[in-house]
């Protein structure tokens, strides 16, 4: 498979131009921009939704850790073969998954879920890995934030293309229009082509993880190796939360993105709040993609000019000034702090992601990267757990939950913020 991107310095290594692939492919779904309306027009609530956006957080937070170690002893390639392979199954899942289907469809989107998130935690950590240790061991560092900026540069271009797709075909309004009477494409159909589109990618992807490379002995210890497995998670886990160098960077990273996270499975509802037609929202997902391609060089100029966490509550406090931005709910205006606080999970990811690959040793960096995955995501499930609790409990009227569920967040993640960063602020900066 030829790949446009050169194939000399960190990209003459063939699995850095893979991971590049496959990070793209695995990551910039064409159903993002209707991810929210996509389940609730299938007949669940909104409360339902949050919930199995909990129900995925779990998923991962079971898995995460011991799928990073198994990465890092019976090897990468068979972990990310294994993602793909999910992520087959959890698309076609919810390709049949019955509109209005009750129980059925509950118990469909709730295997869909599960099935994502631990596609998402056996992919997590041992994509970069299996690049990174490809990278000749001279220069590694630096190559790697070649390899990393490319990605997230690949991933935004990705993301518009999806984005703009996955928009225009789930509202077929504008395509209807200029079609001759009786010809028009019936909703219900075009609801599933996202998905459809989606599922097409999950096969390219299981395609490109067989093409991984991997040495013997990166493939690790094949004796007893889930012990060896549940050994090294333990000793990794044990550094990483004693460590405060890698401590106080999960804690600050970890507090944005469960937060923009959370904003970003809903900002199609918002989108509706604040009066965007639906064939917009995937336009509105491209701008945001357009955005992300400058994210890396930003993220890299404030983490060489600051020090890990200082580039964290900075990071912080631009989503915090979004987060109160988005409570009017203004129609049309209210676009602009939503599109600032999606392209911040890029910048908080390229923060952490660069400070924990320099402070990692080899064998141990799939299972690092996957206690991230893990803290990540188990504040991101308890997080959604407690906005799903704040929507049933505000207001009924329409679009006033949403509204409310949106205020009581702003003003909590700025106590949050500020408590964090005159905490960590006590003792000396992380490096």
């Amino acid at each position: 498979m030829r790949l446009p991107m050169p194939r000399s310095g960190p990209f003459a290594a063939r699995n850095a131009r893979l991971f590049v692939l496959f990070t793209t492919l695995y990551n910039a779904r064409a159903y993002y921009p209707v991810l929210a309306v996509l389940f609730t027009d299938l007949g669940l609530s909104l409360e339902q939704y949050v919930m199995l956006n909990a129900v995925w957080a779990a998923a991962i937070f079971l898995l995460e850790v011991p799928s990073g170690a198994l990465a890092d002893t019976l090897g990468r390639k068979r972990l990310l073969v294994f993602s793909a392979a999910l992520m087959v199954a959890e698309m076609g899942v919810l390709l049949i998954a019955p509109k209005g289907g009750g129980v059925l469809l509950f118990a469909l989107c709730l295997l869909n879920r599960f099935l994502s998130g631990a596609s998402e935690a056996a992919a997590s950590g041992a994509d970069e890995a299996i690049a990174y240790d490809s990278l000749p061991a001279e220069g590694r560092a630096a190559a790697w934030d070649v390899v990393l900026a490319t990605a997230m540069r690949w991933r935004a271009a990705g993301f518009l293309i999806a984005m703009t797709l996955g928009g225009l075909l789930y509202d077929p309004t504008w395509l209807n229009a200029m079609l001759p009477d009786g010809n028009e494409v019936p909703v219900d159909l075009a609801r599933r082509l996202p998905v459809a589109l989606v599922f097409l990618q999950s096969l390219a992807c299981l395609a490109i993880c067989l093409r991984f490379e991997e040495k013997p002995a990166a493939a690790g210890t094949q004796d007893q190796p889930c012990r060896a497995a549940l050994r090294l998670t333990l000793r990794t886990a044990r550094h990483a939360f004693t460590t405060r160098a890698i401590a106080v960077v999960l804690v600050g990273g970890f507090l944005i993105d469960c937060v923009t996270r959370n904003f970003a499975t809903l900002v199609s509802e918002y989108y509706r709040l604040i009066g965007i037609p639906g064939w917009a929202f995937g336009v509105i997902g491209s701008l945001i993609a357009v955005g992300n391609w400058f994210v890396p060089a930003i993220a890299a100029r404030v983490n060489r000019r600051f020090d890990t966490v200082t580039a964290l509550v900075l990071g912080g406090v631009v989503v915090a000034i979004g987060l109160w931005l988005l409570v009017p709910a203004w129609p049309w205006a209210g676009l602009l702090p939503a599109m600032l606080l999606m392209m911040m999970l890029g910048f908080v990811s390229f923060t952490v992601g660069r400070h924990l690959h320099g402070v990692v040793e080899s064998e141990q960096r799939a299972t690092l990267l996957s206690v991230k995955g893990l803290v990540f995501n188990l504040a991101y499930g308890l997080y959604s757990f407690a906005f799903s609790l704040t929507l049933a409990g505000v207001s009924k009227t329409e679009g006033r939950a949403l509204q409310q569920a949106l205020a009581w967040q702003a003003g909590a993640f700025i106590l949050a913020l500020a408590i964090f960063a005159v905490v960590v602020r006590r003792k000396s900066p992380v490096p």
